[in-house]
């Protein structure tokens, strides 16, 4: 939806992984490698970034003993003064819930008979949890691979997930089991919740 908006892919994703971790600095290549993305085009939307104020450029010494004359690199970061950054901060979010949403739509038409889907970890901003994602029943695996990895690129993190048969969930959680009790522990949402729990 925001490549529409904002007329490119890679705008979009380098602006999630920017305002991820609003307070971090990177340099180029750095950028075009967690992006997956040609090094030209990186550099080409930073440009643009920083024509509107969104980020800054900091120079800084590079202290890995680079070669003479090549000891100061650029690294860029949000611009936590520009007029727009709680604007952009919304929509991204806005956009991030969105996504999600069709994330689970998509895991309740292919991922098999789910009695219980939990959110949990990166999906509840809560990083204590030790899986992101919990889904109970007769599961097809190689299903929640694919969609797993898809919306691992387009969320811009890797997620951690736990599949269990109806009988190893009622198992686990008639000894208290120590993981599942920290899943419930933590911030979660009962996406599908037929086993009541």
């Amino acid at each position: 939806m925001l490549e529409h908006l904002f007329g490119s892919k890679t705008r979009v994703k380098l602006l999630r992984l920017l305002f991820r971790h609003p307070e971090k600095i990177y340099f180029v290549r750095e950028l075009a490698r967690m992006l997956e993305t040609q090094i030209n085009a990186v550099r080409r939307e930073l440009e643009i970034l920083l024509s509107v104020g969104i980020t800054k450029e900091i120079e800084k010494k590079d202290t890995k003993g680079a070669a003479a004359g090549a000891n100061l690199r650029k690294y860029y970061g949000l611009n936590p003064e520009s007029i727009v950054f709680s604007e952009l901060q919304a929509l991204l979010m806005k956009a991030q819930l969105m996504g999600e949403q069709k994330f689970v739509r998509e895991f309740q038409t292919k991922a098999g008979d789910i009695k219980l889907l939990v959110l949990t970890g990166r999906f509840t901003n809560d990083n204590r949890a030790p899986s992101d994602l919990l889904l109970v029943g007769d599961i097809k695996e190689r299903n929640v691979e694919q969609l797993i990895s898809g919306y691992e690129k387009e969320f811009g993190f890797p997620i951690k997930f736990t599949i269990m048969t109806e009988g190893e969930f009622a198992d686990r959680r008639y000894v208290m089991d120590k993981f599942i009790f920290s899943i419930f522990e933590c911030n979660h949402v009962k996406v599908v919740n037929a086993l009541k729990v």
